[in-house]
């Protein structure tokens, strides 16, 4: 007989999983579009009103644009239909303020959709590369002969050290190619689209366990508590370990846990965002990249709450736990079924009994609470009447001092300064303002002006602004570098002659 019945039946289970089950039926883009839109890798989670608005936002769009949407339904009704379908996790904060957050199973989906979307050729000489060099290092930790992985060990160092001779000696350094690294950050991007749904799977795996801990001790009725305190204390120190997912994050826990290595990672991927290839990647790709190492940060973090949140949990069952009280309620308990089984035996089967739900209303008289005070109805003493001095009104320079910023001088100064190439910088440029353009807000002003080029870009390296407040205080702002090319001022000169001819208009 053939294996098809298994098969069958895996198949089934895996149809099951809620990231499958999200990409199938009518509705399936529409859900995919929301997701995709509501959330993202620095918008993890969304406050349950404002989630609720947003989808009856989007459902308009789509309509206006003429696509169906799900019928006779609104936003909190679809988001509660999909945290029973396992697509959305619903939980509160400490203040009693609800969110929503995707599952494991949206984030695979969600992932399984971008990775079709990209278009790309994944068999690569990267993922080949990495292959490789995986299996040559676990071969070499897994051989148990001493001499084999000695000579492995040479074999390595001396092809290094012919590598670092060469360079030494003046050799040509040959970086990679363009195709060799686009290869390379396809690879790098699909295993970084990987994290969020790998630490949301843990962290469900320890959120299932929690709940099944609780379940457990609330159910245990064993009367003495030294011998269910080990047991339970036993599972907590199994707690990570009873899962696959716990045992590979705790496997993982050292790596994620070394900060040098993790600022190593930060400035490997500056690098690799440096070579001439990446500019054919789009914003989204870039973004995925240099978000590696926060989303390695953030994923670890929510793992260690929800370890916290099981550990405070168990704390308050045991300090809130009172065994006598427990054990005088099933006496009362098994009193009044005692009685109950008494009552039976004397009466018939129609017979009622009369049982008040609430007790009877109090009627408490109304007690005076102060005697009568002649001085609560004394009118307040006359206002004395002082003679003041004339105020002097504000001129108009500290009105302007105390204002916004002032974008047209400050949009003059960039094309100036720019267009005949004299700046390298714009802190730089701010920095030789005149004193009433140097003010903090000034700064603020200027980066409008300059993120209109498309030139400001937030996570470049920081440079120091030297502001100058309008009672002459000093103060220095780190602020991401930026530069503009001569084509860049010339077409913010364009626009702003545009807009001036708009308003002659």
């Amino acid at each position: 007989m053939s294996n098809v019945v298994a098969e069958h039946g895996r198949a089934c289970d895996v149809l099951a999983r809620a990231a499958l089950r999200m990409l199938d039926g009518k509705w399936a883009a529409f859900r995919i579009a929301v997701f995709r839109s509501s959330f993202s890798r620095e918008r993890r989670s969304v406050a349950a009103d404002l989630l609720h608005q947003q989808v009856d936002t989007y459902m308009a769009e789509l309509v206006r644009d003429g696509k169906d949407v799900p019928p006779s339904t609104n936003g909190r009704g679809l988001c509660n239909q999909w945290v029973d379908d396992e697509w959305l996790f619903r939980d509160s904060t400490e203040d009693g303020t609800v969110f929503y957050s995707l599952t494991s199973g949206a984030l695979e989906a969600l992932d399984w959709v971008q990775e079709m979307a990209r278009d790309r050729v994944l068999v690569s000489e990267s993922r080949l590369q990495t292959i490789l060099n995986e299996v040559r290092r676990w071969a070499l930790e897994a051989s148990p002969d001493a001499s084999s992985r000695i000579e492995r060990l040479n074999a390595e160092i001396r092809e290094r050290e012919a590598e670092r001779d060469r360079l030494a000696a003046g050799g040509e350094v040959a970086t990679a190619s363009v195709d060799k690294m686009l290869g390379a950050y396809t690879n790098l991007l699909d295993l970084i689209s990987q994290l969020p749904s790998d630490f949301k799977r843990v962290e469900e795996a320890m959120l299932d366990l929690h709940r099944k801990f609780l379940t457990d001790f609330r159910n245990d009725d064993r009367p003495g508590l030294g011998q269910m305190l080990d047991d339970f204390l036993a599972r907590y120190d199994r707690l990570v370990m009873d899962t696959p997912e716990g045992r590979a994050f705790d496997s993982a826990f050292v790596l994620l846990s070394d900060e040098v290595l993790l600022s190593e990672l930060q400035d490997n991927l500056r690098v690799i965002l440096e070579h001439p290839a990446a500019e054919v990647l789009d914003n989204t790709d870039v973004r995925e990249i240099r978000g590696a190492e926060p989303a390695l940060r953030q994923g670890t973090a929510d793992v260690l709450a929800q370890l916290r949140r099981v550990n405070e949990t168990f704390g308050e069952q045991i300090v809130n736990r009172n065994v006598l009280e427990e054990r005088e309620l099933d006496r009362v308990l098994r009193g009044i079924e005692r009685e109950l089984a008494d009552w039976m035996e004397h009466t018939g089967p129609r017979t009622t009994v009369p049982l008040g739900l609430l007790p009877p209303t109090l009627k408490v008289g109304h007690l005076r609470e102060r005697t009568w005070d002649l001085s609560t109805v004394a009118p307040p003493p006359p206002l004395s009447r002082e003679p003041q001095e004339p105020v002097t009104p504000p001129t108009a320079e500290e009105l302007r001092a105390m204002g916004g910023p002032a974008l047209d001088d400050l949009r003059a100064a960039v094309v100036d300064a720019f267009l005949l190439g004299d700046m390298d910088t714009v802190g730089e440029l701010f920095n030789t303002l005149p004193d009433e353009l140097r003010r903090p807000v000034e700064i603020l002003g200027l980066l409008h002006v300059v993120s209109r080029t498309g030139a400001f870009d937030p996570f470049a390296e920081a440079e120091v602004f030297e502001a100058i407040r309008p009672n002459g205080e000093r103060r220095n702002f780190l602020v991401p570098a930026a530069t503009l090319t001569p084509d860049q001022a010339a077409a913010l000169d364009d626009d702003t002659r545009t807009l001036e001819g708009t308003d002659d208009e």
